[in-house]
C-alpha cells in the first residue's frame, strides 16, 4: 500500500508538468531575450497576485468563462480564483494604484495562468505568460507600437517563421448593428465565427431569420482573411460608420507598421474575434509552424479598466512561453543557455585551496561545483 501511494505521488496531475535540466535552461534564455525586448520599449515590471477575488475576472469583466476558472474559497468564505489571465489583474491594479493618472503607463509582466479546461487535446492548463501593457494611450501609434514589440520579440528569440494576424472587433459590432441583430444573436454568431465554424454561423442566421444580404455579408466575414486587399473588399460590404471607421484605423495601423518595418509579418483577418469580451478595436494573434493555437494573443480594451474605476484606454499583448518553446523545438531552432558550472574536485588535503579558487571563478561570476574527489 506504501509503495502504491509513493508511485502516485510521483506523477503530477492532468493539465501540468515539471520542466528541469536544459529544457528549463532554454525557458529562461527565451524569457530572458523577451523581457529584453521589453525593457528597450520602456515597460515597467509588475507583479500581481497568482489568485484574484471571483470577480475580478466575472462575466461582467467579459474574461474566461466560469467553468473554466480554478475557485477555492478563504477563511471569510470569498471566492477566489487562479488567475487565467493577466489583463484583467493589470487593469485592477493601474485602476488602483495609478486612478489619477493621464500619462501613459507602460507595465510588463511575467508569470503563470491557469485555466480549467476539460477539453485538452494535449493543451497545458498551467502555463506561463509573459506580456505588456499600454495604458491611457488611445492611438494608433499604440497600437502599432504594441504589434511591432510583439514581431521584435518573436524575432529576438530565434523564430522568423511567423504572421500576426490582425482584426477589428468594431467591424464586426457595426455590421451586426447594421443587420439589425440582438445581443444574444451577436454572441453567438461571434462563437462561431471566432471558432471558424461557418456551417454553425449559417444555420444561426437562418434560425434567427436574419435577412439578406446581411446573412451572406456576415458570412462573408468568417472568411475574410488575407492582405490589405481584404480590407477593401470589407470597405465595399458595409455602410454604417462604425465598421467604416474599424477599416481606416487598420488602414492607418498599416501605414505605422510600415514606418517600423515589420509589415511582412502581419496579414488582416476580419473574421478573428476573441473569447474575451473585454477586447473593443484592434485584435491580434501570432500563428507560428509547428504551434496550432496562437503563440501571442492581443488587442485594444479600452472599457476594461471602468470596471475597476478609472475611464482609460488600453492595448496590450500575452506570449505563450509554452508554445514558443514548442514551435523553437518543432523549428529545430537552436537556443542558447548557460553552459554547465565547472567542476573543481577536492580531497582533504586540498579543500581550503579548491575552496579559494572556486570563491574567487564565484566573484568572477564563473558558476562553479565544488565536489569531493571519489
Amino acid at each position: 500500500m506504501v509503495i502504491h501511494m509513493s508511485k502516485k505521488l510521483l506523477h503530477t496531475p492532468e493539465g501540468v508538468r515539471d520542466i528541469y535540466g536544459k529544457e528549463y535552461g532554454q525557458k529562461l534564455s527565451v524569457e530572458k531575450e523577451l523581457h529584453e525586448k521589453l525593457r528597450l520599449y520602456g515597460y515597467e515590471d509588475i507583479q500581481t497576485p497568482t489568485f484574484e477575488f471571483f470577480d475580478v475576472f466575472s462575466k461582467e469583466v467579459g474574461t474566461t468563462p466560469s467553468k473554466e476558472l480554478y475557485k477555492f474559497f478563504d477563511k471569510e468564505n470569498n471566492t477566489l480564483v487562479l488567475r487565467p489571465d493577466f489583463t484583467p489583474s493589470i487593469a485592477r491594479c493601474a485602476a488602483k494604484y495609478f486612478c489619477e493618472d493621464q500619462v501613459p503607463l507602460r507595465f510588463s509582466y511575467i508569470g503563470n495562468t491557469f485555466n480549467n479546461t476539460s477539453n485538452l487535446q494535449g493543451k497545458l492548463k498551467e502555463v506561463t505568460q509573459m506580456g505588456a501593457e499600454l495604458i491611457n494611450e488611445p492611438s494608433v501609434e499604440a497600437d502599432g507600437e504594441m504589434i511591432s514589440l510583439v514581431i521584435e520579440a518573436l524575432l529576438s528569440t530565434g523564430l522568423n517563421r511567423f504572421q500576426v494576424s490582425i482584426g477589428e472587433v468594431e467591424y464586426f459590432k457595426g455590421l451586426c448593428e447594421e443587420a439589425g441583430l440582438d445581443e444574444e444573436t451577436e454572441f453567438d454568431l461571434r462563437d462561431c465565427i471566432s471558432g471558424k465554424n461557418y456551417f454553425a454561423a449559417q444555420e444561426l442566421l437562418i434560425e434567427r431569420k436574419v435577412a439578406e444580404p446581411y446573412q451572406s455579408r456576415l458570412l462573408r466575414v468568417a472568411d475574410m482573411f488575407g492582405n490589405m486587399c481584404s480590407l477593401t473588399e470589407a470597405r465595399e460590404m458595409v455602410n454604417n460608420p462604425r465598421s467604416l471607421a474599424a477599416i481606416e484605423r487598420l488602414e492607418n495601423l498599416y501605414e505605422v507598421l510600415k514606418a517600423y518595418g515589420v509589415a511582412e509579418y502581419i496579414s488582416f483577418d476580419l473574421g478573428m474575434l476573441s473569447k474575451y469580451n473585454y477586447y473593443t478595436g484592434v485584435i491580434f494573434k501570432a500563428y507560428t509552424y509547428g504551434v496550432g493555437e496562437a503563440i501571442v494573443k492581443g488587442g485594444r480594451y479600452d472599457r476594461l479598466l471602468e470596471q475597476f474605476g478609472k475611464k482609460a484606454p488600453a492595448v496590450g499583448f500575452c506570449a505563450v512561453i509554452d508554445s514558443i518553446m514548442e514551435a523553437l523545438s518543432r523549428q529545430r531552432v537552436e537556443i542558447p543557455f548557460e553552459a554547465s558550472p565547472k567542476v573543481l574536485y577536492y580531497d582533504e588535503t586540498d579543500y581550503k585551496e579548491k575552496l579559494a579558487e572556486a570563491q574567487k571563478l564565484r566573484r568572477e561570476r564563473t558558476a562553479v561545483v565544488l565536489t569531493r574527489n571519489a
